[in-house]
């Protein structure tokens, strides 16, 4: 069962995303908040697996509620929850905070429903949403925005192909499609990009992203 918490301001909205969601057998609503610091308060208290949060309400932005949720979970032993932004902006500063801080995945709010639901299950396996037209875009101007690419140390702790791997998947490749490139098989690309998440210290696939396109690893 997938646990899942819903921020926004809007009422009406958080009641159009529980009806959503609650059509699948695998997802549970746990709970409903209207601003960030009261979703955080709750995230705390219910442990969801996926939060679908607001990027801009009165009572507190969800760019802050979500690097507290992720910093909280942090310190908490078996809970690790994934943040899917949801907004109705293409392109918005507050996504490129939100990806510095763990979010996992960005959907638009008029997103079709099955959209949402795979999102959703995707984050809640680790995956990560990168599959978004919107992500992409997000990830690619990210990157943009960042200016030169300064190397990290985590660099030198990659093989070539775990290299490889990092540099596709940051072109918004699936798994499949790094196997074909690279011509081995789809097994072998989780294993090695398992073994990069650890290296790096990556949440998962999205973090993963971010980090190439700080070390020039994401064109």
């Amino acid at each position: 069962m997938i646990r899942v918490l819903l921020v926004d301001d809007q009422a009406v909205v958080r009641a159009g995303f529980r009806v959503l969601l609650e059509e699948h057998d695998d997802v549970e609503v746990v709970g409903e908040a209207s601003t960030g610091p009261d979703a955080v308060r709750l995230a705390r208290h219910v442990r969801p697996d996926v939060v679908l949060m607001d990027v801009r309400m009165p009572g507190g932005d969800g760019l802050t509620a979500t690097r507290e949720i992720v910093a909280a979970a942090e310190t908490v032993e078996d809970w690790r929850p994934a943040v899917l932004v949801v907004t109705t902006f293409d392109l918005d500063d507050y996504l490129f905070g939100a990806l510095e801080a763990g979010a996992g995945g960005f959907v638009l709010k008029d997103c079709e429903p099955e959209e949402l639901i795979d999102a959703v299950r995707r984050l809640a396996a680790g995956e990560g949403l990168l599959h978004s037209t919107v992500t992409r875009r997000v990830i690619a101007e990210f990157g943009r925005r960042r200016g030169a690419p300064v190397p990290s140390p985590e660099a030198d702790l990659l093989t070539d192909r775990e290299r490889d791997i990092v540099r596709l998947l940051a072109q918004g490749m699936s798994n499949a499609e790094i196997a074909d490139s690279l011509v081995v098989e789809t097994t072998t690309v989780k294993s090695h990009l398992s073994r990069a998440m650890t290296k790096l210290g990556a949440r998962d696939r999205v973090q993963v992203v971010v980090w190439a396109h700080r070390n020039g690893l994401g064109s």
